[in-house]
C-alpha cells in the first residue's frame, strides 16, 4: 500500500482464512505508512491495548449474561463488538511481533500444555 492511497472494503469482500503472521505483516506495513513504529514500544502496545480491553468490557457491561451467538442484540451492536474484538487482537499480534514472539506457535503449546495440565476426564 502506498502512502495516501485510501482503503475501501466492500461489505460483502470478506477476508476467510488470514494468518496471524499476515496480519502482523499488514500491521508492520500500516505502522511504517505512518511512521509509528517509534510508538510501538511493548509498553505502549500493551496500555493500548488495555484501553481496548476497557472499551470491549463497555459493551457488556450492563447486559448481564448473554446468549451465545448474541440472538437479541442489534446488529449495530454486533458490528460494535466485532470492531472492538479486532482492536484488541490486533494490538495483541502487533505486540507479540514486538516481542519477537511468534503468536500462533506460542498459543499451540499452551493448549498441549493445558490439555496435559487439565486432562479431559473419561467417561
Amino acid at each position: 500500500m502506498e502512502e495516501g492511497e485510501e482503503v475501501t472494503i466492500a461489505e460483502d469482500q470478506r477476508v476467510v482464512d488470514i494468518s496471524l503472521k499476515d496480519l502482523a505483516k499488514k500491521l508492520e506495513e500500516f505502522a511504517k505508512a505512518r511512521d509509528w513504529e517509534k510508538y510501538h514500544s511493548p509498553r505502549n502496545l500493551l496500555l493500548a491495548m488495555v484501553g481496548e480491553v476497557g472499551e470491549l468490557s463497555e459493551i457488556f457491561q450492563w447486559k448481564g449474561e448473554v446468549d451465545k451467538g448474541l440472538p437479541n442484540w442489534e446488529e449495530s451492536d454486533k458490528e460494535h463488538l466485532a470492531e472492538e474484538l479486532s482492536d484488541v487482537l490486533l494490538y495483541l499480534i502487533r505486540l507479540a511481533d514486538i516481542c519477537g514472539v511468534d503468536l500462533g506457535d506460542a498459543a499451540t503449546r499452551k493448549i498441549v500444555k493445558n490439555a496435559i495440565k487439565y486432562p479431559a476426564k473419561a467417561c
